[in-house]
């Protein structure tokens, strides 16, 4: 398939080894992909179709007249989002010759088209036509097949979460191939659990929960449809008379269960494999429809349990990679030390989309002469080498920072030199600062690496960014000198230190960002430190936010 921002690998791969032309629209109606075979059919190349619309570029009539736009069946089927089908369309091909085509439009998400539409279309004689069927029969024909498998693969790798893509599995089969659905998957040791069992209801999918829940273990030896697949073995057709002898198992008594609670009178199991391991089994039954499942269906369910198969794994990977650098990342985060002059306290807040795991950290710890160093920074990377990066970072920080009594600018330039050799951190920001206290003043010094700028904020509620200080990130320039500022930190008064998921928004400039946040914490100058630090994030992270936020916050309470 040929596109500006075509969709998938997977789908592009399916479409064009079909025997139907394909093109894919926005919701706009415009073309922004196309095969081969439908450049072949409609005689055009794709540079001529590629941002045209599709209704005001193709349909017509059969003398060729325009067709008017409210009185268009396929455009209108593009727009409204719903998969449909029909006949006695005619498509203006480049040379001008009218081609009669059957057509089904469907939705077919992709990652650059989240609202895109899959239109497939073949010729036919004006006399050999299909006859319009609704998708809630049993059969599915040439055209339906192949989309279902285009919309699988699109809907199943949109997702890198378990029980999201389960339900798009869910979604995409009942009811347009069965009444009901059952997920079986394979966990921890082997042992087994009813994810789902779902059917159609209503327009809808219900889920039964008394079904759902764990399941006894698979039997080696058994030869029944269920532990078969969950075997990896083989797929199965079964009905209720296949759980009416002796059950051989735990798992056959749950499926004779299963059978009289839904009245299933068909139904086909199917393997959810990956490429190591089985993960589990689908199975569908049907109950209303009178159809009975053939091996033809066997053959469709299988297609559609590899691709699901696939999507899963991918989704576990990730999500093991994500719980992995999430424990590290908060094992890594210190505990902060007792220092009687100051109350601190410190959160850290993972990214609200589950795809994003990033190298935001802090750190305090009490320096050989007694002052008390703050630091924190960001790591440029959301994944487990950001993390990774950032427990470098720290730990070289604090080496250098306890052996050596250097201002920070000092400090940081020697860090910065170091990570070109020794850590694996291509580019991160930082704040590092020293805190120390004589005769009941409290003074602050730091160097700021391309960080956003500490925010002090007083008893009384002025607040100020210290903007001093400030440098360009960690691995842009390791051999240049950096600055240090200074200022005294009056009684009372609190010390911000975060990240730019605190501040940082698609939806807003960047000094917006800052403003809302300087404007809060002045608000909330008279909160104990407690309630206004979980204040704060609560009011200041934009909810559009898609970063971490990491955030230290310090208060100067001298004693009396």
């Amino acid at each position: 398939m040929t596109g500006s921002d075509g969709p998938q690998e997977a789908v592009t791969a399916t479409l064009d080894d079909l025997g139907s032309g394909a093109y894919l629209t926005d919701e706009q109606g415009r073309i922004v992909a196309v095969n081969r075979h439908g450049e072949n059919l409609l005689r055009r190349p794709a540079a001529d179709l590629l941002g045209q619309d599709a209704h005001d570029l193709l349909h017509r009539t059969g003398t060729g007249a325009r067709v008017p736009r409210t009185q268009c069946p396929l455009r209108e089927s593009t727009l409204d989002g719903r998969t449909e089908q029909g006949e006695g369309e005619w498509l203006e091909r480049g040379d001008g010759t009218l081609l009669p085509v059957s057509w089904l439009a469907t939705p077919c998400r992709t990652d650059a088209r989240p609202s895109a539409t899959l239109v497939l279309f073949h010729s036919v004689r004006p006399a050999d036509r299909p006859v319009r069927r609704s998708l809630g029969d049993a059969q599915l024909s040439e055209l339906e097949r192949p989309a279902l498998l285009a919309e699988t693969t699109t809907l199943l790798t949109s997702t890198l979460d378990v029980h999201e893509a389960l339900r798009h599995l869910i979604d995409l089969v009942v009811p347009r191939l069965a009444d009901w659905a059952v997920i079986d998957l394979i966990g921890e040791r082997d042992e087994v659990w009813r994810f789902a069992v779902a059917h159609a209801e209503d327009g809808g999918v219900a889920f039964r929960d008394d079904l759902q829940g764990p399941m006894p273990p698979v039997p080696q030896a058994s030869s029944m449809p269920l532990s078969r697949a969950l075997r990896g073995v083989a797929s199965s057709l079964a009905g209720p008379e296949t759980y009416q002898g002796p059950p051989d198992s735990g798992i056959a008594v749950e499926q004779r269960r299963l059978f009289d609670a839904t009245g299933m009178h068909s139904a086909i199991m199917v393997p959810l494999r990956s490429l190591h391991e089985v993960l589990g089994a689908l199975t569908l039954g049907r109950a209303d429809q009178p159809q009975r499942f053939t091996a033809t269906d066997t053959v469709l369910l299988e297609d559609i349990a590899r691709r699901a198969g696939f999507a899963l794994e991918n989704a576990r990977l990730y999500q093991r990679q994500r719980k992995v650098a999430e424990t590290m990342q908060r094992h890594l985060l210190p505990k902060l030390p007792y220092t009687p002059a100051h109350t601190m306290t410190a959160r850290y807040l993972p990214a609200p989309d589950a795809s994003q795991v990033g190298g935001d950290w802090y750190d305090v710890f009490t320096l050989t002469d007694g002052a008390t160093a703050l630091a924190i920074g960001d790591v440029v990377g959301h994944d487990l080498e950001a993390a990774a990066g950032m427990a470098q970072l720290r730990n070289m920080l604090r080496a250098y920072a306890l052996s050596q009594r250097k201002p920070p600018s000092k400090v940081v330039e020697w860090l910065d030199r170091a990570t070109v050799d020794v850590a694996e951190v291509s580019l991160a920001t930082m704040v590092f600062a020293r805190m120390t206290q004589r005769d009941g003043r409290c003074e602050l010094s730091w160097t700021n690496a391309g960080h956003p700028p500490p925010l002090l904020v007083t008893h009384e509620g002025v607040a100020r960014y210290l903007t001093e200080g400030h440098g360009v990130l960690l691995g842009i320039a390791p051999e240049q000198d950096r600055p240090d500022a200074t200022t005294e930190i009056p009684p009372g008064a609190t010390l911000l230190l975060y990240t730019d998921g605190l501040i940082e928004s698609p939806a807003r400039s960047l000094d917006d960002g800052l403003t809302h946040l300087r404007r809060h914490a002045a608000s909330l100058a008279h909160r104990p430190l407690e309630s206004f630090t979980d204040e704060l994030l609560a009011r200041a992270r934009p909810p559009d936010n898609d970063d971490d936020v990491a955030l230290l916050a310090v208060r100067h309470t001298p004693s009396p």
